[in-house]
């Protein structure tokens, strides 16, 4: 199945496809999905977040498109580098290719050479794990110059592998004009017409907009744009993320797409996401937690730290509030005491460079003086031990060589297989095992002495400073298995003060919260004893977080 979009961008074909995936495997149909992005850079590691939002890691280590968290929050599957392709990483693989003299003198170009090279990469994330259905998303909009190649070759696939074997969805929008008080279906039957140029007639049309859409508007739609009228199927805006699959399920998605492709299947259980998502609803008490960072202007950039605080909020039957701060706004003492003094709890964002780390400290110094609780992520474990040298263990200046390479006291500093190498696609990334204290709070929250988590980082706690830090305090409650590296770094004493150098928001599911989240929310709710009747995660599943 291939997902494409039309008119704008942010649409939303991630959530699209990833709920389709969700109603396909409620089915019993195995399901993966993939992205491909027509931008030309490797992967998006190296890009700003206001360019591309959050890099989502995967279990192998690639630097992702967000939408593959949609991917495996909403089907539950891990996904790997096979579900992960950018124009160029395509163009370099070719380019590489002719080098080495593979195409035998050929004049190397767009078509077939770069075709073929996408279309053996759908084949690739089919043959990754065994699988039914694949969905493929195609990024970018209907009508871009650097969608073409991708477009052409959905186009050719059809041929490859039969015709009753591929389905093309296109995502359009369907504004509401103020003036004229009515849907406009000119931009999508415009949309659904340059597909058609192309040489692809879409078979399911989803319409976005932000009201319901009438039977009328649905009919001059299928006539303009070649579809079936119930092919046509309404995509309100929902209340949430995880309502997206009840509405299309509603609207009867998944059975036409199953008709589709000639698939039976049974019928779609999906009584764990209903209740789920009645829980996220039915929530009346609020906790307000402050994100301490420095991109909070675009959320996208934490959005899997978005999705894991709700999941966490739900299965305590709690709302979260979420209070962005932009750590440059929290000069002092003071100023942060002002800032923060309302909140339930505080949690310090992941991050790269100097620019607003003491702000972050600061908030740090302030939740561990105040008992109020902290989750650290990544550059936030970081923050947090910072902050304990300096303010606790007495080492004046203390920081990391990441932020001041003159410091007198590099408590954090650079991992010595990362000195001197290139910025893209070599910091420590993908899944390591750690290692849990027993009789500390992150054995308390995981309730098992081993665990899995996924990295995206180059500094690391300066083991010459374990000791004075340990005798001042702190306790390193998770570690790589041989002991050398830091996971884990949290207080006693304190209601709830924790911090991780792994990224443990890539592995929260709506129906299975990560432990960390879990944990903070609960303490941000002052302990409240609410947890939702969740279906047990198994041995398997819970060492996997």
């Amino acid at each position: 199945m291939f997902v494409t979009g039309g008119v704008v961008s942010a649409l939303g074909k991630g959530i699209v496809a990833a709920s389709l995936g969700r109603l396909l495997k409620a089915r019993g149909l195995r399901v993966q999905a993939q992205k491909f992005d027509p931008y030309l850079n490797v992967d998006p590691g190296t890009m700003s977040p206001f360019q591309h939002g959050e890099v989502f890691v995967t279990e192998d280590g690639a630097e992702t498109d967000l939408d593959l968290g949609h991917y495996e929050r909403f089907i539950d599957e891990n996904l790997s580098r096979n579900a992960s392709h950018s124009a160029g990483s395509i163009w370099d693989t070719v380019l590489r290719k002719e080098r080495k003299g593979e195409y035998l003198g050929a004049t190397v170009q767009v078509i077939p050479h770069i075709t073929n090279e996408i279309k053996a990469r759908i084949r690739r994330g089919a043959r990754a794990t065994p699988t039914d259905v694949v969905i493929s998303e195609i990024g970018g909009t209907v009508g871009d110059i650097e969608s073409l190649p991708f477009l052409e070759a959905i186009r050719q696939f059809r041929n490859d592998v039969g015709r009753s074997n591929v389905l093309y969805m296109h995502v359009s929008y369907v504004p509401y004009i103020e003036a004229a008080g009515e849907l406009k279906t000119k931009p999508t039957q415009h949309s659904a017409q340059r597909l058609r140029e192309i040489g692809i007639t879409p078979d399911v049309l989803i319409c976005r907009a932000d009201r319901p859409i009438g039977e009328d508007i649905r009919k001059k739609i299928s006539l303009f744009a070649d579809t079936e009228l119930d092919s046509v199927i309404a995509a309100e805006d929902a209340p949430t993320l995880y309502d997206i699959p009840l509405s299309l399920h509603d609207e009867g998605l998944d059975d036409l797409i199953l008709q589709k492709l000639g698939m039976p299947s049974p019928p779609a259980d999906l009584t764990e996401w209903r209740r789920m998502v009645s829980r996220m609803h039915d929530a009346e008490e609020t906790v307000r937690i402050a994100i301490i960072g420095k991109y909070i202007k675009l959320q996208d950039a934490y959005l899997s730290i978005v999705e894991a605080l709700g999941h966490a909020g739900g299965a305590h039957g709690l709302r979260v509030e979420l209070d962005w701060v932009d750590s440059e706004t929290l000069p002092d003492r003071e100023a942060t005491r002002q800032r923060l003094g309302e909140v339930d709890g505080v949690l310090v964002l992941p991050g790269f460079g100097h620019r607003g780390t003491e702000g972050k400290i600061e908030a740090a110094r302030y939740a561990r003086e105040n008992g109020v609780p902290y989750l650290g992520l990544c550059l936030g474990m970081q923050i947090e031990v910072i902050e304990f040298a300096r303010n606790v263990a007495g080492l004046e200046n203390a920081n990391s060589t990441e932020f001041d390479q003159e410091t007198p006291h590099p408590v954090i500093d650079i991992m010595a297989d990362q000195v001197g190498v290139d910025k893209g696609g070599t910091m420590r990334l993908g899944k390591y095992p750690c290692s849990i204290v027993p009789g500390t709070l992150a054995a308390e929250v995981y309730d098992t002495d081993l665990v899995t988590e996924r990295h995206r980082h180059r500094y690391e706690v300066n083991n010459g400073y374990r000791p004075a830090l340990t005798e001042a305090g702190m306790v390193f409650s998770g570690t790589s298995p041989d002991g050398r590296l830091v996971e884990i770094a949290e207080l006693r004493d304190h209601p709830f003060y924790i911090g991780s150098q792994f990224h443990p928001e890539f592995k929260s599911r709506p129906l299975r919260p990560h432990p960390l989240f879990k944990g903070f929310v609960g303490a941000c709710g002052n302990g409240l004893k609410k947890t939702a009747d969740l279906e047990p995660a198994g041995t398997e599943e819970r060492a996997t977080h």
